[in-house]
This record gives C-alpha cells, sequence and structure tokens, in this order.
C-alpha cells in the first residue's frame, strides 16, 4: 500500500469505530444546472426588470423564463437590433422596449455601430479589442438619442424589488451615474464589467465596485450563462480574462 492509501486508511479508522464510514464525493455533482443556478434569483422576490443593452432580447427572453411575472422594459439603441428585440419578445406580458441608449446626460450622439453588433459602443474602441477580435475592427457612425434612466422612468410605475442588468460595452459608469434614483430602489444589478481596457475611457472593475459599493451594493461573483455570452469573455491571443457579467446585491 502506497503512502496515500495508508493516510486514507487511518483517517477512516476512527470514524469506523463509531460506527461511520468515509465516502468519497464528486463536488461536481452539487454544481448548478439547469433551473437551480437561478434559484438565488428568485428567491429575491424581482418585480420590475431593466434590461440596459437589450440588443436582439437575449437577456430578456431568459429574464422571462426565469422571472415571468416581473415586467422588463428594454433599452436598444441601435435600430435594426431595436426592431428584431420588439419582434423577438412580441406577446411577452408586461414587456416595454425602449430605442435609446442610456447614459448620463440626455443628448443626440453618435454609436459606433460595429459590423458585429455585440461590439458597439458610444466609446472609440481600444487596440486591445481589435488585436484579440479583428472581426470587430469594421465599425460606423449611428445617430442615437441619449438619455438618463431617471429621467425615462420617472413618470413609470415601476414595481419595486427591482433587478438592473446593463451590458453597455465600457459605458457602464454612466449609465449608473444617469439612474440615481433606479438604482437606490434596485435590489439586484447584473452588469458587464472589464478587467482590461477594451474601450478608450472606460471604467474597469474596480471603479464599477467602488461606484456600487458606495450605494450599498455587496459583489456577490459572476453570473456564469445567461446574458447572451460566455461566462467570462478571455483574449484568444493568452487566454486573460477580458470581461465577465458580475452580480451585486444590495445590503
Amino acid at each position: 500500500m502506497d503512502a496515500m492509501g495508508k493516510a486514507k486508511r487511518l483517517l477512516k479508522k476512527p470514524f469506523n469505530s463509531l460506527g461511520l464510514d468515509i465516502i468519497r464525493l464528486d463536488i461536481r455533482q452539487f454544481a448548478p444546472t439547469g433551473e437551480t443556478e437561478f434559484l438565488w434569483l428568485t428567491s429575491l422576490d424581482l418585480n420590475t426588470v431593466i434590461d440596459v443593452g437589450a440588443h436582439t432580447g437575449e437577456f430578456a427572453a431568459m429574464i422571462h423564463k426565469i422571472l415571468p411575472h416581473a415586467s422588463i422594459l428594454s433599452f436598444e439603441p441601435l435600430r435594426d437590433a431595436f426592431e428584431q428585440l420588439e419582434s423577438n419578445m412580441r406577446g411577452v406580458p408586461g414587456f416595454r422596449a425602449f430605442n435609446c441608449a442610456l447614459g448620463d446626460s440626455n443628448m443626440q450622439l453618435q454609436i459606433h455601430r460595429n459590423e458585429f453588433t455585440d461590439s458597439s459602443s458610444l466609446l472609440d474602441m481600444a487596440d486591445l479589442h481589435k488585436q484579440a477580435f479583428p472581426f470587430t475592427a469594421k465599425e460606423s457612425l449611428e445617430a442615437v438619442e441619449q438619455r438618463r434612466l431617471d429621467d425615462v422612468v420617472r413618470d413609470l410605475e415601476l414595481r419595486d424589488n427591482i433587478l438592473l442588468k446593463i451590458d453597455t460595452q465600457g459605458y457602464e459608469d454612466k449609465v449608473i451615474r444617469g439612474a440615481q434614483d433606479l438604482v437606490e430602489r434596485a435590489r439586484a444589478i447584473i452588469t458587464e464589467v472589464s478587467f482590461q481596457t477594451l474601450y478608450v475611457g472606460q471604467p474597469l472593475f474596480d471603479d464599477i465596485y467602488r461606484l456600487l459599493k458606495q450605494r450599498g451594493f455587496r459583489y456577490m461573483g459572476n453570473l456564469e450563462a445567461g446574458m447572451g455570452s460566455l461566462p467570462q469573455l478571455r483574449n484568444p491571443l493568452d487566454g486573460s480574462v477580458l470581461q465577465a457579467n458580475a452580480i451585486f446585491l444590495k445590503g
């Protein structure tokens, strides 16, 4: 018997004397799968979902299955993506779509519309992004309206216990600063965070963490799936982590 086998036998002996035995458990069998992955989300009694950066409705469709009774307000600035969003979510009770960008001021802007539309941003794309993902190098400009989220929802009757989701390609801090009242009412925030600079002037994880901690939120890890992307975006050139979808809970 090798040394490891002897150690296991000695460890088991005192438990055997108590009529107990040690069994080997594979921790993977306890990993969340399917619907159980989102039990923590359903336990928050969420009634309203604010979906910022909705694209064509990937997150909205997923969250409707998890929270079928919650109202969903989706925001998407690109016109063609917005039209597809409305088509994809047609007939879903309590769903509304808004064709505008969100930020910290009300104004007309030009968005960098990427050939790979998921990478479109109000910010200039950094060289790192283009080097890691060459297929995102081509873009054009499209005029969009930017509004403050607080101004948009001021006259809407939103039920409390709000989930705010942000996926805006480096514009997360400006969305939050334009939603001071809404953030105060939010119970949970799921936001894209970056660990390396993919857009010029964007906040990184530490910036978003401090911004939300000051507003009473705790960082609770990363979402494993469900925002239309992988749990973590890695640089294909060296494997380093570029982005993740971070979970913040109030209190």
